[in-house]
């Protein structure tokens, strides 16, 4: 019984096979023309009564728009792209070494040549700027002016750092660190400035409190002037009485 079934299944399973052999290789002429006008526009479409009735636009015009033709068409222009592909290549390529270099330029960093050029100077107005700083609280400036002026060196020292981290070449880059030199120079010169205004109001203090602490003699002066004239005119007295009692004797 096993074997009946297992005849069976194998039977089953094998006719397919055997069908679908049979139906692949059948041939159709009408279909075969279809193709061979389509892709390489030989042959002729059939049945010709067929496509005369129902497609006649189709039938006149199907040899002459083959694929073959659009296809030679096509390698032909191919062939022109190459030499505007080539110099598409080319032009793009020096593009890119222009744009390296550029970028390059612009990138900042080791290749900041603007800062190797300008950062002495820079560097230099900064410290006497800092240094101008520390000595408002010596000339008798208070802690708050003292931070007013540290924040404008905060300032200037995150503009540097912005030109140094920005992107752009290093002309500009350049003027940008020119600027914020002459700012700090301006900006150096009037805190030198206000640096003498306070010493100048310290030392007049100064002096009026010595001359506030000055003792004053004027009492005893009078008193000795006073007593200098008295003496003046008691002597100036007893000359005269003695001279009149000089006179009466004799």
């Amino acid at each position: 019984m096993k074997r009946i079934l297992l005849l069976s299944a194998a039977v089953m399973g094998v006719c397919p096979l055997v069908k679908a052999q049979s139906v692949t290789y059948n041939h159709d002429d009408a279909k075969m023309n279809q193709i061979t006008v389509m892709e390489i526009g030989s042959g002729g479409l059939t049945p010709a009564l067929y496509y005369t009735v129902l497609h006649k636009s189709y039938q006149k015009s199907a040899s002459s728009k083959n694929k073959l033709a659009f296809r030679t068409t096509a390698g032909l222009n191919l062939y022109a792209q190459v030499d505007d592909a080539e110099a598409l290549d080319s032009a793009l390529n020096k593009r890119a070494k222009i744009e390296a270099l550029n970028v390059a330029d612009r990138s900042g960093g080791v290749l900041d040549l603007a800062w190797v050029a300008e950062s002495g100077k820079l560097n230099s107005k900064m410290a006497d700027f800092e240094r101008n700083i520390r000595r408002v609280l010596e000339v008798g400036g208070t802690a708050n002016e003292q931070e007013h002026w540290k924040e404008y060196y905060n300032v200037y020292q995150c503009a540097i750092k912005a030109a140094q981290n920005a992107y752009m070449p290093n002309a500009q880059r350049k003027k940008e660190y020119l600027c914020i030199y002459a700012d700090v120079a301006r900006k150096n010169e009037t805190l030198i400035l206000y640096i003498v205004r306070l010493s100048n109001a310290r030392k007049t203090s100064e002096l009026l409190a010595a001359t506030n602490n000055i003792e004053s003699h004027k009492a005893q002066i009078v008193r000795n002037a006073l007593s200098r004239w008295r003496d003046a005119g008691w002597s100036t007295y007893q000359q005269a009485w003695t001279g009149r009692i000089n006179n009466r004797m004799k």
